[in-house]
């Protein structure tokens, strides 16, 4: 058709010269026809060559997209392939001509939840855990907005891409979530990146708030990672160039909050090794296994507790922190086919041992004034969950959480200087919490969520929680890992 309708319009331009066709000679008619084949020849190059790129552009759309679908609906494995089609793309796609390949993809994310809590939640206590309190606390009663973020991210050229996520809080504070740059189509499947990013460590804790199948995180992410761990650092990535996904990986942070500290210091304050290992069983069942370690250093990591007398008090750690976490995740849909009905089992088990020393009122309001002696601990915890979408846009839920305050040796308490009632955070408890959820998907890009909780965090009362929460996706958003 473009063929047709660019001969015609040449033929039309040659006959519109000066004179009439009566008026043409045999010579100037065949000098006509030459230039007429000329123009025919000409454009059909030129349709060719464009033709070709648009194919070319087509075909590698088609490849990014077909292996993006197949990482998310069927395998870790599949998540392998994506992350070699998404560099093969990033670089096809940055051509110096193009503008559009510069601009960065803009997304925002909405989130607010209404909450109803038969407990104080600034009373909220973990009982046997520190920290206590701050970020781990359910929300506040009522309407609120929930944390919402705003993401700009672009290939920066044909060996880097950049990601910016800012954060915006129910108490109007604007924060940096994760800030940083990754590699492209580094050979012998490295991949490095460097700036602010949620550690690796675990499953649940690289995954954004938004995309969680509960309104908020599992009692262990909140004792032992302090709800969300995201440092400053490096991480370096090997994917093995086998069928079976298969995924080594380090990290190198600052340490710069929960479970270490921020520090004046050169060097790494906290590290993260991790691997992860995962499959396919048939075609409609996808498996990841990980397992991961890490080590910090705190530095007057402080928390508020109450003494025998009820007086409030200020206590501070110092000390080694080491953390491992075993997480897996199973994914089943009908023939691969996850839109209709699927389901979603997930599970994490924490182990972490402290040593160090613990600091008791380091704000001295007693009249007994700061007192130092060691800390030594080994508390543990877990979770496990079922997601299950029994038809289009519909999914139901259920999670258990189980936490074990293990053992917690206090040189201040052994050596009789203070009372186990000076120190009420560490009684011997094992906190419990039992969720259930539904929510409605009317797209990809908006979620209703309904959410019960009888959390029983605390010693002294079982907390009982309803939340009702939406998520609207506006914009440009990438799809989540497996």
């Amino acid at each position: 058709m473009i063929k047709q309708t660019l001969m015609a319009a040449a033929v039309a331009a040659a006959l519109a010269a000066p004179g009439t066709a009566s008026a043409v000679t045999d010579a100037e008619m065949e000098d006509l026809r030459q230039q007429v084949q000329q123009m025919k020849r000409e454009y059909e190059q030129r349709i060719e060559a464009l033709e070709q790129r648009l194919q070319q552009a087509e075909g590698s759309t088609r490849k990014a997209e077909s292996t993006a679908a197949t990482a998310a609906g069927v395998a870790a494995k599949a998540e392998a392939r994506s992350a070699r089609a998404e560099s093969a793309a990033v670089q096809a796609n940055n051509h110096p001509t193009s503008e559009g390949a510069f601009n960065p993809a803009v997304s925002v994310i909405l989130n607010g939840v209404y909450n109803n809590l038969s407990e104080d939640p600034a009373r909220f206590r973990i009982t046997g855990f520190a920290p206590t309190g701050g970020d781990v606390a359910p929300g506040q009663r009522g309407f609120s907005l929930g944390e919402s973020e705003l993401a700009l991210a672009a290939n920066v050229d044909q060996n880097f891409r950049g990601t910016l996520i800012a954060t915006l809080q129910p108490d109007d504070r604007v924060g940096v979530e994760e800030a940083y740059m990754q590699t492209l189509g580094l050979s012998h499947g490295l991949m490095l990146k460097a700036g602010r990013f949620f550690s690796s460590v675990g499953y649940l804790n690289e995954v954004h708030a938004h995309a969680w199948d509960f309104t908020d995180a599992p009692l262990a992410n909140k004792v032992f990672l302090g709800g969300q761990l995201a440092d400053d650092g490096l991480q370096l990535r090997w994917l093995a160039p086998t069928d079976t996904y298969f995924e080594l990986g380090a990290e190198a942070g600052r340490g710069r909050s929960f479970p270490g500290s921020n520090r004046d210091k050169n060097g790494a304050g906290a590290a993260n090794l991790f691997a992860r290992l995962g499959g396919d069983i048939g075609t409609g069942t996808a498996w990841r296994l990980g397992l991961s370690n890490l080590r910090t250093t705190a530095q007057n990591r402080s928390y508020t507790d109450s003494n025998s007398l009820g007086v409030q008090v200020d206590n501070s750690f110092n000390g080694a922190s080491r953390l491992w976490v075993l997480d897996g995740i199973l994914k089943w849909a009908p023939e691969g086919n996850a839109t209709e009905t699927n389901l979603k089992l997930q599970g994490e088990y924490f182990r972490r041992n402290e040593d160090g020393n613990l600091s008791y009122d380091t704000a001295a309001v007693t009249a007994a004034g700061t007192r130092t002696g060691t800390l030594r601990s080994a508390q543990s915890g877990w979770y496990a969950q079922g997601v299950y979408q029994f038809m289009p846009m519909w999914r139901v839920g259920y999670r258990y959480d189980r936490l074990n305050s293990g053992s917690v040796n206090l040189g201040l308490v052994d050596s009789g200087a203070l009372g186990a009632a000076d120190f009420p955070i560490y009684s011997r408890y094992n906190p419990t919490r039992n969720t259930l959820m539904l929510d409605f998907s009317p797209s990809e890009f908006s979620r209703l969520r309904l959410q019960f909780a009888n959390d029983k965090s605390r010693l002294d009362a079982s907390d009982r929680q309803v939340f009702l929460q939406y998520i609207m996706s506006l914009g440009a958003h990438g799809a989540h890992n497996f």
